[in-house]
């Protein structure tokens, strides 16, 4: 028998077997993402794939509720006959083209934690009578990390030929973002494009939320004639507390889940802190493509506040997409400092530390599926 036609000896299909078994790594990921598509994939996450108007049920005990999806409604049908550049000179709210004092041009959405802000703007992206390349929906690190990708002007250039801008969770921890985003959104305004925003309270602060409308308008100075605030009050079930984190598993069990489960990545967490420093978060997104789990070993509490808030963007892609998070060190309720939790990034903190925790509790499977 010819050596071409001998069956591969044992151990190298098993090398091969192992090969295609082995998990992925986000460390060895580098993505290219091209403008066209930083701005294509500005559309609401997956979970919000399905929302609509007629599936967010008000509160009958809570009126503001029901009174934020009929302005709303009216908002997007309003939006129906408003065009990109030079619309700036219509009134957006109209259902006609007869003249009409002018108006709001945007809404922003006031509310805590857990009231269904995200879900009514997502709504509002999906209801506004518009092909999804003319409607943008993004959070506000994704749109100070555009800007940062491909430049301020080129940004106003891009985004001045959509019809809405929708922009969740608005910050207002960052003097510099604030003021680069407004000066955007300034341009923007004046293009005829519409805008729709959300900022959440923090959680714990009960009474702080009916200040957060003031803060916005405050910020964005000159903006805040076009905006009308529109509060929706309601339960905060997030504000009973953090959750408690899962407990972390041994890095064997998190090793073997992620062999175990096709389409993981594995990674040390040291070193996936390092990598993403050397990644523009804009392309956390891509980062994370076709990832079915996260898996990290040696968790440890984040050292420096910009690795942090890196670490954050990648927390809410990760959430965004629905991507279980299994990992061994310590808690996720552990990896920012005090001196962090009560800072003037605490919010963003706070948010990663729910949603990491939620990803987590959602990762448990995974040890089943490994045989730990």
């Amino acid at each position: 028998m010819s050596s071409s036609s001998t069956p591969p000896s044992s151990a190298s299909s098993s090398a091969r077997r192992a090969d295609e078994s082995a998990p992925l790594s986000l460390c060895a990921r580098e993505p290219q993402v091209p403008a066209e598509r930083l701005v294509a994939d500005m559309v609401p996450p997956p979970k919000f794939d399905g929302v609509r108007f007629a599936t967010y049920l008000p509160d009958p005990g809570r009126p503001s509720q029901a009174e934020a999806v009929r302005v709303l409604e009216e908002f997007a049908t309003g939006l129906g006959g408003a065009s990109a550049t030079g619309a700036g000179r219509r009134r957006w709210f109209a259902r006609r083209p007869a003249p009409a004092p002018a108006g709001p041009r945007g809404v922003y959405l006031d509310g805590g934690y857990g009231v269904g802000k995200t879900h009514l703007l997502a709504s509002l992206w999906h209801a506004t009578p518009a092909a999804p390349e003319q409607k943008a929906f993004g959070t506000f690190v994704e749109l100070t990390n555009l800007v940062g990708a491909l430049g301020f002007q080129e940004t106003v250039r891009t985004l001045s030929g959509h019809r809405l801008l929708c922009i969740d969770e608005f910050e207002l921890d960052d003097p510099g973002d604030t003021v680069l985003v407004s000066s955007l959104l300034a341009k923007l305004v004046e293009a005829g494009v519409a805008l729709a925003a959300t900022s959440n309270t923090l959680p714990g602060k009960l009474g702080e939320g009916r200040f957060a409308a003031a803060d916005f308008l405050r910020e964005i100075q000159g903006l805040s004639a076009h905006f009308r605030p529109l509060r929706i009050d309601g339960e905060d079930y997030r504000h009973r507390g953090l959750p408690a984190a899962p407990e972390p598993y041994t890095e064997e069990q998190v090793t073997r889940a992620a062999y175990a489960t096709p389409g993981a990545s594995l990674d040390g967490f040291g070193q996936l802190l390092d990598h993403l420093s050397r990644v523009h978060p804009s392309r956390y997104g891509a980062l994370t493509d076709e990832l079915r789990a996260v898996c990290l070993t040696g968790v440890h509490p984040v050292p420096d506040q910009s690795t942090a808030l890196r670490l954050v963007v990648l927390a809410d892609r990760l959430y965004d997409r629905e991507v279980p998070v299994l990992a061994s060190g310590v808690p996720f309720d552990r990896l920012f400092s005090e001196e962090m939790l009560n800072g003037g990034y605490r919010k963003k903190y706070f948010r990663a530390i729910s949603r990491l925790t939620a990803l987590a509790r959602d990762g448990r499977g995974l040890v089943q599926c490994g045989g730990a």
